[in-house]
C-alpha cells in the first residue's frame, strides 16, 4: 500500500484494492490465516481511503448537472450553494484522510501525562488535562484503559498512563505531544497569587506483533509493588502492580490496572516495545532531541501550548499560532481546532 512519506496516490490505492480483492478470491487465501489477516487489514485500509473518493467524484459529477440547470432556472440558486458547502466540508474531512496515511496512523495510541514545575499546581493541571483528553475520547467514541496512575500528594496525579483505541488514534493524538503550559489564580494559594504550571504529555503509537522489536531479558529491571489511589476492597492487597525499568535507554514504564502480575507484566512489556520502536525510530529520524533521555525539560520555554485563565481567557498553540477565546470549551475536550491546524500545517509529520 503507497503510503510512503504520507503521499497520497488515488489511482495506485485503487489498482491495489482491485489487486487485494483479486487476491481474496484466490483458492487457498485462507490457509495461511497471518498473512491472510494482514492483507484483509490492508484491504479495509484502502477501502476506507479509497471509497469516499470516489463518493465524492460522483457527488461533484452530480453537482455539475445541477449548476447547468440553474443556469437556466435561478430558482435553484440555493440548492447549488448548499451543495457547494456541502462538498466543501466532505473534502475537508477526506483532506484528513490523506494526511493521516501513515502506516502509525490508524494505531492504537498509548497517552502519558506527566507532571512537571509546580509541584501540587502541576499535579492539579496534569488531572485537569487528563479530563479533558477523557471528554475528547468520549466524543470520539474511542475507548480508554488506564493502565497506570500515581496520584499527587495533596491533589491530582504525578503522571499516569492510557491506552486509547479507536479510528486514527494515534494519527490524531500524536499533535498533543509535548509540554502544556497552564497559568491561572491558583486554588491552593492562600494569597489568590498567579501561578504557571507545566505536564509533560506523551504520545507513542502502540506497536503490534508485526513489528519486532528485541528485548533482552538481561537489559530490564522488573519491580512489583502495590497499586494505589481508588479501585475498590482488591488494591494494596497483593503486590501485583509491576514497574520495568529498560537500563540501556533508562525508559520506565509501569502497569497496576489488572489483579494479575501476569497480565500487567504482559501490559507493560507492550507499552515498553512501543516505546522503544518509537525511540528507535527517532534516532533514524536524527530527532533524538531524546524523546525520553534528552527530552525538553517540563518548564518555561519548552511549551506546545498554553492554556490562560486570568487575567484573560486564552489558549493558544505555539506551533501553528491558532488561539481560542473559549479556554471552558476546550478544557471540555474540544481539542479538534488545535489538532486539526497542527496535521493541516505539518501535513501530518511528527
Amino acid at each position: 500500500m503507497p503510503e510512503c512519506g504520507g503521499i497520497f496516490d488515488l489511482a495506485t490505492l485503487k489498482v491495489r484494492l482491485a489487486e487485494l480483492e483479486n487476491e481474496m478470491g484466490l483458492p487457498g487465501f485462507w490457509d495461511h490465516q497471518e498473512l491472510a489477516q494482514k492483507l484483509v487489514q490492508e484491504l479495509k485500509r484502502t477501502k476506507e481511503l479509497v471509497e469516499p473518493w470516489g463518493r465524492l467524484e460522483s457527488e461533484i459529477t452530480d453537482l455539475g448537472e445541477i449548476i447547468e440547470l440553474a443556469g437556466e432556472d435561478e430558482s435553484l440558486a440555493d440548492e447549488v450553494a448548499d451543495e457547494v458547502a456541502g462538498l466543501e466540508d466532505k473534502l475537508n474531512r477526506l483532506e484528513f484522510s490523506v494526511i493521516l496515511s501513515r502506516p502509525e496512523d490508524s494505531k492504537t495510541a498509548i497517552l502519558s501525562i506527566q507532571a512537571g514545575a509546580g509541584g501540587t499546581e502541576s499535579c492539579d493541571w496534569a488531572e485537569m488535562l487528563w479530563r479533558m483528553y477523557t471528554h475528547w475520547c468520549e466524543e470520539k467514541k474511542y475507548s480508554v484503559k488506564v493502565i497506570a496512575l500515581t496520584p499527587g500528594e495533596e491533589a491530582g496525579i504525578k503522571s499516569m498512563t492510557a491506552v486509547i483505541e479507536g479510528s486514527y488514534a494515534f494519527g490524531y493524538l500524536k499533535s498533543e505531544r509535548g509540554v502544556h503550559r497552564l497559568v491561572r489564580i491558583s486554588p491552593f494559594d492562600s494569597q489568590s497569587r498567579r501561578h504557571t504550571s507545566f505536564v509533560s504529555v506523551d504520545i507513542v503509537p502502540e506497536v503490534g506483533d508485526e513489528i519486532e522489536v528485541v528485548i533482552d531479558e538481561k537489559d530490564l529491571r522488573i519491580d512489583t509493588y502495590r497499586s494505589s489511589g481508588a479501585g475498590g476492597q482488591h488494591v494494596n492487597v497483593t503486590d501485583s502492580a509491576v514497574r520495568i525499568t529498560h537500563l540501556p535507554t533508562g525508559v520506565v514504564v509501569q502497569c497496576q490496572n489488572e489483579r494479575s502480575q501476569h497480565k500487567n507484566r504482559s501490559m507493560a512489556l507492550k507499552v515498553l516495545k512501543s516505546r522503544l520502536y518509537q525511540l528507535e525510530l527517532a534516532a533514524r529520524k536524527k530527532e533524538l532531541a531524546d524523546h525520553y533521555d534528552k527530552q525538553k525539560r517540563i518548564e518555561w520555554g519548552s511549551q506546545i501550548r498554553s492554556y490562560v485563565f486570568q487575567p484573560y481567557t486564552m489558549v493558544k498553540d505555539h506551533r501553528t499560532g491558532l488561539t481560542i477565546g473559549n479556554i471552558k470549551k476546550v478544557m471540555d475536550g474540544d481539542l479538534d481546532p488545535f489538532i486539526l491546524e497542527y496535521l493541516r500545517t505539518t501535513g501530518g509529520a511528527e
